[in-house]
C-alpha cells in the first residue's frame, strides 16, 4: 500500500494536469505491449503498434528504450520528468539534460544494485550521443503509437478532467481527492492507494500533489519513487470505449449526415453533454422531463456516442470521441 500524507498547505497546492501528459502515456503504453492483450479495448491498438514497430529501422534505440523502461516493476524516475507537465517537448528536453548521477542512481537501481543494464552503460553516464538516441526513439515511438489516437487519448483525460472539477466544486479538494474512488481512498488527511505494489508512505511537506488522468495506466496509482522530486500521482481514467485509428476523421458532411439522424432533441443532449452533464441538468437545459434525458441518453450510450459515469446519486455524461467529432465537424 501507498500512503501520501497531506498537510493544510499540500491540500492548497494539490492540482490535476492540465491536458494528457505525452511522456507519461510513452513510458505507460508501452508496459502494455509484450503479451496478448486482455483488454479488448486496446486490442486493435496493440496489434496496430506491434506491426508499426517491426517496420522500423532503429532497433538500437527501440532496444534501449525497452531496456530502461521494462513492462514490470520499476522503471526509472528520470524518464517521466516533471517538465513534460508543459508538454512532449519540454519534456524531452528536461530528459536530455539530466545530470548523470541521477542517470546511474535510477538505472543501477533498475538493475537491483548490480551495475547497470547491459546496453545501458553509455546512458547511465550521461552520455550525450545515448541520451539522443533514448529520445529519439521515444519521440519515433510516440509518433507511432500514439499520434493517429491522440484526440482520443486527450478527449478520455478532457472527460475526466470534467469529472474531477465538478467534484471539485462540489466539496473542494477533498471531494476531488475521494472522487478517485475506488483505486484510491481518502481518509483523515492521507490518501491510500491499497494496491500498489509496494508499501511505503509519502510526506508532501507542503508541496502539494499534481494528479495526472491517463489513458494507458493500468488500473494502478503509479507514484514516482524518490520522494525528494515533485509529488505526482498517475491515475487510470476510463478510456471511453478503446482506440480506433482515424476516428475523428472524415468529412464534414458525413459527420452532417449523422447528426441528422440522431434528431433535433438527441443532438441536442449530446451537444449539451459536452463537458460533462448530469441527467437532470440536461433536463433542465433543454426543457424536457427527466425521463426523456435519461431516454435520449441511453440511446447516445449504446451508439457509442455518450459514456456516463455515476458518483453516489448523480450520473455524469461525456461524450466519447466519436461523439465529439459529430459535435466538431
Amino acid at each position: 500500500m501507498l500512503k501520501i500524507h497531506f498537510s493544510g498547505e499540500d491540500i492548497l497546492r494539490t492540482r490535476v494536469a492540465p491536458a494528457a501528459d505525452p511522456i507519461w502515456e510513452v513510458v505507460l503504453s508501452l508496459h502494455l505491449l509484450p503479451g496478448r492483450s486482455r483488454d479488448p479495448l486496446l486490442a486493435g491498438w496493440r496489434r496496430e503498434v506491434m506491426r508499426g514497430l517491426r517496420r522500423q529501422d532503429d532497433a538500437d534505440g527501440l532496444r534501449l528504450l525497452l531496456t530502461v523502461n521494462p513492462s514490470h516493476g520499476y522503471f526509472p524516475d528520470f524518464l517521466t520528468p516533471y517538465e513534460s507537465v508543459g508538454g512532449f517537448e519540454a519534456g524531452m528536453e528536461a530528459l536530455r539534460h539530466t545530470p548523470a548521477t541521477l542517470l546511474h542512481r535510477d538505472l543501477s537501481r533498475l538493475a537491483s544494485g548490480r551495475g547497470v543494464p547491459t546496453g545501458a552503460e553509455a546512458l547511465a553516464r550521461g552520455e550525450p550521443r545515448a541520451l539522443d538516441e533514448l529520445t529519439d526513439a521515444m519521440t519515433r515511438y510516440r509518433d507511432l503509437a500514439l499520434g493517429p489516437y491522440w484526440e482520443q487519448v486527450q478527449a478520455a483525460v478532457d472527460a475526466d478532467r470534467n469529472r474531477r472539477a465538478r467534484a471539485m466544486l462540489d466539496g473542494g479538494i477533498e471531494g476531488l481527492l475521494t472522487s478517485l474512488r475506488p483505486g484510491v481512498r481518502w481518509e483523515s488527511g492521507v490518501l491510500h492507494i491499497p494496491d500498489y505494489p509496494n508499501s511505503r508512505e509519502l510526506h508532501l511537506s507542503g508541496r502539494g500533489l499534481l494528479l495526472v488522468p491517463s489513458f494507458f495506466c493500468a488500473r494502478t496509482p503509479v507514484a514516482l519513487v524518490d520522494p525528494e522530486l515533485p509529488p505526482v500521482l498517475v491515475y487510470p481514467v476510463d478510456r471511453l470505449g478503446g482506440l480506433v485509428a482515424g476516428v475523428a476523421e472524415g468529412t464534414g458532411a458525413g459527420r452532417k449526415a449523422l447528426a441528422a439522424l440522431l434528431g433535433r432533441t438527441r443532438a441536442a443532449v449530446l451537444a449539451a453533454s459536452d463537458g460533462g452533464c448530469s441527467t437532470g441538468e440536461l433536463a433542465r437545459r433543454l426543457r424536457i422531463s427527466a425521463a426523456a434525458a435519461s431516454q435520449h441518453t441511453a440511446v447516445l450510450r449504446n451508439a457509442g456516442l455518450l459514456v456516463s459515469h455515476r458518483d453516489r446519486n448523480t450520473v455524469l455524461h461525456t461524450p466519447t470521441p466519436l461523439g465529439r467529432a459529430l459535435l466538431n465537424p
